[in-house]
């Protein structure tokens, strides 16, 4: 988990590349997660955004 959003987008976007699958980047009171897109369970209001490293940047 970490305290700072950028550095959370950047690991989010590197894990989504690497393992090539979506990943959602959530939030929890004031931290920021990354877990694989088909794993998460949590709540649909805490997600941030997810990495698809299969479709293009918009």
């Amino acid at each position: 988990m970490s305290h700072n959003l950028t550095l959370a987008q950047n690991h989010a976007f590197d894990l989504a590349r690497t393992l090539m699958v979506p990943v959602i980047l959530f939030q929890v009171d004031d931290e920021f997660g990354v877990m694989v897109s088909s794993e998460y369970d949590g709540e649909h209001d805490a997600i941030v955004h997810e990495y698809d490293p299969w479709s293009p940047a918009h």
